[in-house]
C-alpha cells in the first residue's frame, strides 16, 4: 500500500515543488502555443484568400502579393496539411529527442526546445505577416522545424519528473501534473481570443514571447535530477535521501534532528555511491524491446488518435452539427479538457492505491466506449452536451495522460534496467512518438470519414480505436492478475 498523504508530503522538499511547477508550466506554455494555431485558423484562412480581384479597389501587384490560394476550401485544406506535417515531424522528433535526452543534460534539451519552438512560431505567425511573406514552402518548412523542436519538450519533462518522484506515489503526482496539457489548451484559447481582434499575428506574438520567457526561466531554475544537489532517490519512496545542508529539509521536519539525520544519510549515500557504478543510457532498440513498451505504444497510438481528434475537430463539430456560434463552440469545448484534468488525477490516485495501473486504464477505456456512444446521441442542449463532454474527457483524457506520463515513467524505471537506468526519456519518446504517428494518420481519416459517411460514423471509428487500445494492453492485464494471484498464494503459504 502506498504511504499516506501526510507521509508523502513529509518526504517532499522545496526542490520537488519547484521541479513540479517548472515542468508543469513548461508544457502549459507549449500547449498554449499549439492551441493558438487551432484557434486562429479562420483568420489565417481569410488572410491567405483575399477577395476577388477588382482593379478599381486594389492594384494588381498588391492582389498577387497576398493571393496564396484561389478559394477558402484550398486554404482550409492547406491548414489541415500543416496539422499533419506538424504531427508527423513531431512523432519523428520524439524518437530522436528521447535518445538525446538520456545522453545530454535534460535542462539544456528542454530549454532548447521551448525557446527554439517559440522563435519558429514567432517567425511563422508574426514576421511573415508583418513582412507579407506568403509562401507555401516557407510555411511547411517552418512547421516541420516546429514539430521537431516541440518534440524535445515532453520526453524531457517526463524524465525530470521521473527522476524526482518515486513509483509508489507516481500515479497521483503525475495524474495531477499531466493537467498541464488541458490547462495549456485553456490558456492558449484565452490568450488568442484576447488579442485576435488586433490580428492573428498578435496571437502568435503573445504566446511565443511568453513561451520563450518560460524557456529562459527553466534554463536558470530547473534541476534535472536530485543528484545535482547531492540528493538520491529511492524508487520505493516519494522523497529523497537528503545530503545537502540547504536543501535536505522536507516540507514538514524536526529541526532538532537536522544535524544527526544529515550526517547519517550523507554517510549512507557515500557508501552507496562507492558501490554503484555510474548509469549509462541504453540504445533505442533495447528500450523499444523492454517489457510493456510495445503494447503501451500501440495502445497509445489508438488512444491519442481519438484524443487529438477531439483537440482538432471538437469546435468544428459543435458548430457544424448543432449550428452553434464559433465562440460558443470554443467555450463549450473546454469541458473536454476539464474532464481530462479530473480523470488523470483521480485515476492516477486509484492506481497508486491498487499498486497496478493497467486495470485502471482498461476500466476507464471500457467506460470511454460507453461515453462515446452516448455523446454521439447528445441532444441540441449545451448543458447536457457539456456534461457528456466532461465525461468523455475523463475516460479518454485520463488514461491518455496516465500512459504518456506515469506509465511511461514506470516503463523507463523498471527492474529490467538495473545497472543501466538512463532510459526514461527514450521510453517516453517511443511511447509518445508512436502515439503521435497514430494521431497524425487519424486527422486525415476523420476528415475522410466525415465527408463520406457523416459524424456518426466518425464516433463509431473512435469506438473501434478505443477498443483497439484495450486489445493491445489486455495481455499486460492478464500478466498483472497472475502476478497478484501468485503473491496472494505466497502470503497464504507463509501464514
Amino acid at each position: 500500500m502506498p504511504p499516506s498523504c501526510c507521509g508523502c508530503l513529509s518526504q517532499y522538499t522545496h526542490h520537488h515543488l519547484l521541479t513540479f511547477l517548472l515542468t508543469f508550466f513548461s508544457y502549459v506554455l507549449l500547449h498554449a502555443s499549439r492551441k493558438t494555431f487551432s484557434n486562429v485558423k479562420v483568420s489565417i484562412s481569410a488572410q491567405w484568400t483575399p477577395p476577388l480581384y477588382n482593379a478599381s479597389v486594389a492594384p494588381v501587384e498588391r492582389w498577387e502579393e497576398r493571393h496564396l490560394f484561389e478559394n477558402e476550401e484550398q486554404a482550409t485544406l492547406f491548414l489541415g496539411v500543416l496539422d499533419s506535417i506538424f504531427l508527423f515531424s513531431y512523432a519523428v522528433g520524439l524518437y530522436l529527442s528521447g535518445v538525446i535526452g538520456d545522453r545530454v543534460n535534460l535542462r539544456y534539451v528542454l530549454c532548447f526546445g521551448l525557446c527554439g519552438s517559440a522563435t519558429v512560431e514567432f517567425v511563422f505567425g508574426t514576421v511573415t505577416e508583418w513582412l507579407h511573406l506568403y509562401n507555401i514552402y516557407l510555411y511547411c518548412s517552418l512547421w516541420v522545424l516546429n514539430g521537431l523542436l516541440q518534440s524535445a519538450v515532453w520526453p524531457c519533462v517526463v524524465a525530470v519528473m521521473g527522476n524526482w518522484f518515486g513509483k509508489s506515489g507516481r500515479g497521483f503526482v503525475f495524474g495531477l501534473w499531466s493537467a498541464c496539457a488541458p490547462v495549456g489548451n485553456i490558456l492558449g484559447a484565452f490568450l488568442a481570443s484576447s488579442v485576435l481582434k488586433y490580428g492573428y499575428e498578435y496571437a502568435f506574438l503573445v504566446t511565443s514571447v511568453v513561451q520563450f520567457a518560460g524557456g529562459v526561466v527553466v534554463f536558470f531554475g530547473l534541476l534535472a535530477s536530485p543528484k545535482e544537489v547531492g540528493l538520491s532517490l529511492s524508487e520505493t519512496a516519494l522523497g529523497p535521501v537528503e545530503t545537502d545542508a540547504d536543501s535536505h529539509q522536507p516540507l514538514m521536519s524536526d529541526e532538532d534532528e537536522e544535524v544527526e539525520v544529515y550526517a547519517k544519510q550523507q554517510h549512507a549515500v557515500q557508501q552507496q555511491e562507492t558501490r554503484t557504478p555510474p548509469s549509462q543510457a541504453i540504445g533505442f532498440w533495447r528500450a523499444f524491446c523492454l517489457p510493456g513498451v510495445l503494447p503501451y505504444s500501440l495502445a497509445y497510438a489508438c488512444l491519442k488518435l481519438v484524443n487529438y481528434s477531439f483537440f482538432f475537430w471538437l469546435p468544428f463539430y459543435l458548430s457544424s452539427n448543432y449550428g452553434w456560434k464559433e465562440a460558443e463552440a470554443d467555450r463549450l469545448s473546454i469541458w473536454y479538457d476539464v474532464g481530462g484534468i479530473f480523470g488523470g488525477t483521480i485515476q492516477g490516485l486509484i492506481s497508486d492505491f491498487m499498486g497496478k495501473r493497467t486495470p485502471v486504464v482498461i476500466v476507464s477505456l471500457v467506460l470511454a466506449i460507453a461515453s462515446l456512444w452516448g455523446y454521439s446521441r447528445s441532444p441540441n442542449d449545451q448543458v447536457i452536451n457539456a456534461v457528456l463532454l466532461a465525461n468523455i474527457g475523463c475516460f479518454i483524457g485520463g488514461p491518455s495522460a496516465m500512459i504518456s506520463s506515469a506509465i511511461s515513467a514506470d516503463l523507463g524505471r523498471q527492474e529490467a534496467l538495473r545497472g543501466s537506468q538512463e532510459a526514461l526519456a527514450t521510453v517516453t519518446g517511443i511511447v509518445d512518438g508512436t502515439g503521435s504517428f497514430g494521431a497524425a494518420a487519424g486527422q486525415y481519416l476523420v476528415s475522410l470519414i466525415e465527408s463520406k459517411l457523416g459524424w456518426m460514423c466518425v464516433f463509431y471509428f473512435f469506438i473501434v480505436m478505443t477498443s483497439g487500445s484495450i486489445v493491445f494492453i489486455t495481455p499486460l492485464l492478464v500478466r498483472e492478475v497472475r502476478s497478484m494471484l501468485q503473491e496472494r498464494r505466497a502470503r497464504r503459504h507463509q501464514l
